[in-house]
């Protein structure tokens, strides 16, 4: 395949994980047809890019129904009320500013900025989520960024003093359109402030289960590094997070603009990449093995749970679990149900295996003696919200990098 960022064509796959439905493609009924594409892992030896096979579109896969809502996560509110909080203390927010956020879903954020009086505008392609945003009173344009729709915003003298892209930059096929729309949209002195998950954990922790069609590209700091400045915008600093099983933020800037210096963890975490070989085929080709061994013992957990009878539900419906479902094999003969607060979830069921998606009370109901924690980043909050289930002697498990019983 051809590289999306470069061009040049990518030779190197180094994960097979099979053929899977989209991730975020819940099914209405059990017996609802689905599409199914291949899920394939490349390397591009020339920008160091990692990325899909792109087989499914854009708006087949962010479209009207999409599930995922941020603000269903206590933890990952208290991230953005704390990088509010990051970005007023580094002077990158102040009562003129105005904050563009790309992918503001829920607008989760944009009603933290709002009840600090800051300006903001909200923008989200799925109707979903954008309708959540307009309930809470938020500007939200519901259209996919790119050069296009920053050209007319500029038109409207709508250019931000700041651009947030969270978790996005991942989910676009033509990365190069999407940056080319950032460099219009922002000011002269302006700042970039995105989140992606960090590729170097994905390898180092085997989080595979985070590769899913919806995620086109998977970013390093060198990677992200090359595709912005062939646009003139500079990374000039950037730090690690916990999120999403680690995740960097980097801050851009325009190339010309000389007032913010490049900072010394920027240089340390590509230092860090080098000496790790995100840069090198070598680094990845032992992955499918590591996969295949998560594979292999959780199935042979499941074979053991059946034989001594016991009760099994998983926890947390994140699209995360249906490549690690799907991946597996795994259907609702062997977990039966799933439990998940987010109610545009509940009575639907995971595309490819199936599983039924039920409220809390389900759970207390059924009472059962293994608990899966589906998204393992979200650990500590889940076992703390399902505390009372000790009550019965439930057990937590995690299968990410690999089973952990607790």
């Amino acid at each position: 395949m051809n590289c999306r960022s470069c061009g040049n064509f990518s030779k190197y796959s180094f994960l097979d994980l099979g053929h899977s439905p989209p991730s975020n493609a819940f099914l209405k009924k059990k017996k609802d047809m689905e599409k199914v594409y291949p899920l394939k892992i490349f390397f591009c030896e020339y920008c160091y890019l990692v990325q899909t096979h792109d087989f499914a579109s854009r708006r087949e896969l962010f479209n009207n129904d999409y599930v995922y809502f941020s603000g269903f996560s206590k933890t990952w509110i208290n991230h953005l009320k704390k990088f509010v909080r990051i970005l007023e203390n580094k002077l990158f927010l102040n009562k003129n500013s105005f904050v563009v956020e790309i992918a503001s879903n829920d607008g989760t954020l944009q009603d933290i900025l709002s009840k600090k009086n800051y300006k903001s505008l909200g923008i989200e392609p799925t109707d979903s989520t954008a309708k959540v945003a307009e309930a809470k009173g938020l500007s939200v344009i519901k259209k996919f960024f790119g050069k296009n729709l920053a050209i007319n915003l500029k038109k409207k003298n709508l250019k931000a003093d700041l651009i947030v892209a969270n978790n996005v930059l991942a989910h676009v096929p033509k990365i190069n359109d999407f940056i080319s729309g950032l460099k219009i949209l922002l000011k002269s002195k302006g700042i970039i402030t995105i989140e992606f998950q960090h590729l170097m954990n994905i390898i180092k922790k085997n989080q595979f289960d985070t590769i899913y069609h919806e995620h086109y590209s998977y970013l390093s700091l060198n990677s992200a590094k090359n595709i912005f400045l062939k646009h003139d915008l500079e990374i000039f600093d950037a730090e690690k997070l916990s999120t999403h099983g680690g995740s960097l933020r980097i801050f851009i800037k325009h190339s010309s603009d000389l007032s913010k210096k490049i900072s010394k963890r920027f240089k340390q975490i590509l230092k860090e990449e080098k000496t790790f070989g995100l840069d090198r085929i070598d680094v990845y080709r032992n992955f499918q093995t590591k996969v295949e061994n998560v594979k292999k013992d959780f199935l042979n957990f499941l074979n053991e749970s059946k034989k001594n009878k016991k009760k099994l539900c998983a926890y947390g419906a994140a699209a995360k679990g249906n490549t690690f479902f799907n991946f597996l094999g795994i259907k609702s003969t062997h977990i039966p149900f799933i439990i998940d607060k987010n109610p545009f979830k509940i009575g639907k069921y995971l595309p490819g295996s199936k599983i039924i998606v039920k409220d809390e009370k389900f759970l207390i109901k059924n009472k059962p003696d293994y608990i899966l924690i589906v998204p393992w980043n979200l650990k500590n909050e889940i076992i703390k919200q399902l505390s009372y289930t000790k009550k019965w002697k439930a057990k937590f498990i995690t299968a990410i990098p690999n089973i952990k019983i607790f």
